[in-house]
């Protein structure tokens, strides 16, 4: 049961020695405190019936008001256990100020307000887009959390496949958005954990083709040549150092001088916000020190492809801009080179990850270093490693002619 009483909050007396008067809600040991509106000249205020005194101007209608405030309290409670609704000092709090989450798309909406705050751009337009989708199916009309059952999913991921033709892992990336909202609602006591509806509706994701360079192909990037200076110059100079490296190109972007010690990069993984440290192999090491002129200022960037930013959200643009720019003259470098592949940045990701399982590196290392959160989104490059092994093993199925 809540514990719901009236007190002064004397940690925020006024200057002229009024109190303002406070409901302190406990709820399952966790507390908050919600304004009633008013203030009182603590010689008023009986400690120990928790009102205001006889002696008050106005002690009838304050104390009629206190009564009122604990009984809307107290209402609210008898509503929520009524509709088998989650009850929490937090939900309390926030129904008392009229305010309500039970609508999926204004949670989601706060959820997204919150992204955007804490810089996540990138997270936060690929959401907006899963929710406007959302949005359009449910004709913009609300829609709370008790409507989202296994039921409305399961016509939902009908509706995505059959009229939008979206494939699989679309699908599983719309859904991962939604689950992840709904998740976010369920911490914060807003929605019961055993109505759940994603505790019995799955969705699935189909393995995505990783396409990677050969050590040949590789090899056909590094001895090309380019004129000196130029942005495709610098490009595949970027895409070299990120084969032997594994490091994304948002964050290649932003190396700065202070992030090299001589013999590692240290850096904050733009995705997942941990710290890593790479001890730079002697490719990644010659090219980095090409880029040195000795009056390098500690602040400047590596790479000379992005700008001083003025926001986080012009820095997300600048990035996304030169992203767009790199992947446009990769296309154009593996031409030169001869590689007929779809060779995009992130395949030097993918190129670093094989080449570091074919020489032996463990897979937790090979997933530590590309920043995954779990080994299990690394082990594609192992199946890929274990593919190349098969395929190396058919040639004793070759029967050899004597």
């Amino acid at each position: 049961m809540a514990s719901i009483k009236v007190l002064l909050k004397k940690n925020k007396e006024s200057a002229n020695n009024l109190i303002p008067l406070y409901l302190r809600i406990i709820k399952d040991r966790k507390v908050k405190y919600v304004s009633i509106g008013h203030n009182v000249n603590p010689k008023y205020w009986n400690e120990l019936e928790n009102k205001v005194k006889k002696s008050h101007p106005n002690a009838q209608y304050l104390n009629n008001f206190i009564a009122h405030k604990i009984a809307e309290a107290e209402r609210i409670i008898l509503e929520l256990e009524i509709k088998s609704q989650p009850i929490s000092s937090v939900r309390i709090k926030e129904s008392l100020l009229g305010k309500s989450y039970t609508d999926f798309f204004v949670y989601a909406e706060k959820f997204l307000d919150s992204l955007s705050r804490s810089g996540k751009i990138g997270t936060y337009r690929s959401y907006i887009g899963i929710i406007s989708k959302l949005k359009l199916y449910c004709q913009n009309k609300a829609l709370l959390f008790d409507d989202i059952t296994v039921t409305f999913l399961s016509q939902y991921e009908d509706y995505l496949r059959n009229n939008l033709n979206n494939k699989t892992n679309t699908i599983y990336s719309n859904f991962k958005v939604i689950r992840k909202i709904f998740s976010n609602a369920i911490k914060e006591d807003l929605f019961p954990y055993e109505k759940n509806p994603f505790l019995k509706f799955s969705f699935t994701k189909e393995p995505g083709v990783r396409d990677y360079l050969t050590e040949d192909e590789l090899k056909q990037i590094e001895n090309l040549k380019l004129e000196p200076g130029t942005m495709m110059f610098h490009h595949c100079n970027s895409y070299i150092f990120s084969a032997y490296t594994g490091i994304r190109i948002s964050d290649l972007l932003q190396l700065k001088w202070k992030n090299f010690d001589g013999d590692h990069i240290i850096f904050k993984i733009q995705k997942t916000g941990n710290t890593i440290s790479i001890k730079l192999p002697n490719k990644a090491l010659d090219i980095i020190n090409s880029y040195d002129n000795k009056n390098s200022n500690p602040d400047d960037y590596i790479f000379p492809m992005l700008k001083n930013s003025r926001s986080q959200q012009d820095l997300f643009n600048r990035i996304s801009s030169a992203t767009a720019h790199t992947n446009k003259n990769l296309k154009i470098i593996a031409r030169k080179a001869g590689i007929d592949k779809n060779v995009t940045f992130h395949t030097s990701r993918h190129t670093w990850a094989t080449r570091a399982l074919r020489k032996g590196i463990r897979i937790e290392y090979v997933s530590k270093l590309l920043g995954h959160t779990d080994v299990r989104t690394t082990q594609i490059y192992s199946r890929i490693v274990n593919e190349e092994l098969d395929k190396a093993m058919e040639v004793f199925d070759v029967e050899e002619n004597v």
